[in-house]
């Protein structure tokens, strides 16, 4: 991999690793439009742990109050109570699903789900799925107007059912074109809740599942040797400085406008990407490394 290379890898993920578009999937697409190597999934892994630390950065205050409010509900059961507690356990339950088929499913992820045709499908799917989703946050939102409007969800309403759910709905992002972001904030939007508090939550939830893969995938490649080390530290930090950007401007994007932009984007692209592949333009393996 060359430094022109991971510079627009770099770009690419912090770019998108927070909007509704799935990271991974632009990812394989530079690789295969531009004739380069995929740049495969401890790339990714790797990067990632980029666009985390821009997370814990601008959540800094919130990941504090929860870290420590968890910390003391271990020794004091009347904290047990306190809101910021029980976020800890959430996240740690709703992280229980992609830390179980990330390791299970770890052969198909590196190997099979990275076919192209696989990519789009999930692209224009996933892209209607949000559609849908955003339309009826839509719809409780105008509701407001009426006398007896439809009020969401917050946070304070999160329970361990619905952090299931979220974590499911994020363990969906191991197909590359699904988008964790996309998955988890339209579940959330689904099951009631707020755009700014299913984001909220979305983000939070990815940090221990998004830095225990990358620190996985860093061993691994630290045994393998099969990493570009320098190039890949390199897109890293360009990972993180796009990618802290990105997450200010969307969560004020959220709070006022609607995900319908990132949705008629998602399903374009599939279909061309399906168009292409069908055409025998694109290999529905293009750019897929050997390793």
């Amino acid at each position: 991999m060359s430094w022109f290379e991971s510079l627009i890898l770099g770009l690419v993920q912090g770019l998108t690793e927070f909007l509704p578009v799935s990271s991974s999937a632009h990812l394989r697409l530079t690789a295969a439009f531009s004739g380069w190597e995929d740049p495969g999934a401890a790339f990714t892994a790797i990067t990632q742990i980029g666009t985390e630390a821009a997370v814990l950065i601008y959540f800094r205050k919130d990941i504090g109050r929860i870290v420590s409010a968890w910390s003391r509900s271990l020794f004091d059961k009347s904290m047990r109570k306190e809101h910021d507690a029980k976020m800890g356990w959430l996240v740690i339950v709703g992280s229980i699903p992609i830390g179980v088929l990330g390791v299970t499913l770890k052969d198909q992820i590196e190997g099979p789900f990275r076919d192209l045709r696989l990519t789009a499908t999930m692209l224009v799917v996933v892209g209607v799925i949000i559609g849908i989703a955003d339309r009826l946050a839509a719809r409780d939102e105008n509701s407001r107007r009426h006398r007896a409007p439809k009020q969401r969800k917050t946070l304070d309403n999160l329970g361990v059912k619905d952090g299931l759910i979220f974590g499911l709905c994020q363990a969906c992002a191991l197909i590359p074109g699904v988008s964790r972001s996309g998955a988890t904030i339209s579940g959330g939007l689904f099951m009631g809740y707020k755009r700014e508090a299913a984001a909220r939550y979305s983000f939070l939830l990815a940090i221990p599942a998004v830095l225990a893969s990358g620190l996985f995938e860093l061993k691994d490649a630290m045994e393998g040797g099969h990493v570009a080390w320098g190039p890949t530290a390199f897109a890293t930090v360009i990972a993180f400085a796009s990618g802290y950007a990105v997450i200010a401007w969307f969560m004020k994007f959220i709070s006022t406008k609607s995900f319908m932009p990132f949705v008629y984007y998602r399903v374009a692209l599939g279909l061309i990407l399906i168009a292409l592949v069908a055409m025998g333009v694109l290999s529905p393996h293009a750019a897929e490394s050997a390793g």
